[in-house]
């Protein structure tokens, strides 16, 4: 089986994501949209691969808004198009953070600013845990989506909607793939100064990071496990 990655900026690795794909026998490949050298300026224009040749589209987290069509429109509105035909065609899909921002605008929900940020570890409240479950996950966003008509919401927090299923996508709010190395590149690409800002210590995040990572690796083990089984139907 083949699976395409989506991945919006050049530090953000497929971590357990990525590892736990390939345990189960998939061919990943991974596709930047927006290259190093754009990263300040992103609004670049995108020639993406053609999803029919995979069994399963990954679409990471950005630092760029689902909403923004002025910062990220070049490409935000293919991608969107996109994403609409692949839950509709019954494409299997995993949408992450901006991914599962992406997934709700594309079929009809909304995504927006949020009225503070969410950043650090989090435990979230999960209807069906044996599929998401309840945490901690690590968040790092500043916007929040709507459940899009059709889908179903499975697990949410008090700031927002943190999961739901489409036909044989799932869409979340938090970080699965997220471990201490990917950590510590957002942190140098301008995270440790969005950190401070929100009244956090950096630091201290990346040490419970790294103390975090073994269980964290699990934990998106079962998660990736019950999407593939339970919704994509891939295994």
């Amino acid at each position: 089986m083949k699976a395409l990655v989506i991945q919006h900026d050049h530090v953000s690795p497929t971590g357990p994501v990525g590892r736990r794909l390939e345990h189960h026998g998939f061919e990943i490949t991974e596709f930047l949209v927006v290259p190093k050298e754009s990263f300040k300026s992103p609004n670049i224009e995108v020639a993406f691969p053609d999803p029919d040749n995979f069994d399963l589209v990954v679409f990471l987290g950005s630092p760029w808004g689902a909403w923004d069509d002025t910062c990220i429109g070049n490409w935000l509105a293919p991608e969107l198009e996109m994403m609409r035909s692949l839950v509709t065609a019954d494409k299997p899909v995993l949408g992450i953070c901006f991914g599962g921002q992406l997934m709700a605008r594309a079929m009809g929900g909304s995504v927006a600013p949020g009225p503070t940020p969410e950043i650090g570890w989090t435990y979230i409240w999960s209807d069906q845990p044996e599929l998401v479950g309840n945490g901690p996950w690590f968040q790092f966003h500043y916007d929040r989506f709507t459940v899009p008509p059709g889908g179903t919401e499975i697990a949410r927090n008090p700031n927002t909607s943190q999961a739901f299923v489409i036909n044989k996508s799932l869409g979340v709010q938090f970080h699965p793939e997220l471990d201490s190395v990917a950590l510590d590149g957002w942190l140098e690409e301008g995270g440790w100064a969005e950190v401070e800002k929100a009244g956090l210590d950096p630091q201290v995040m990346l040490d419970q990071t790294r103390a975090e990572d073994s269980v964290a690796e699990k934990r998106t083990y079962d998660l990736i496990d019950a999407f593939l089984t339970k919704v994509a139907h891939l295994i």
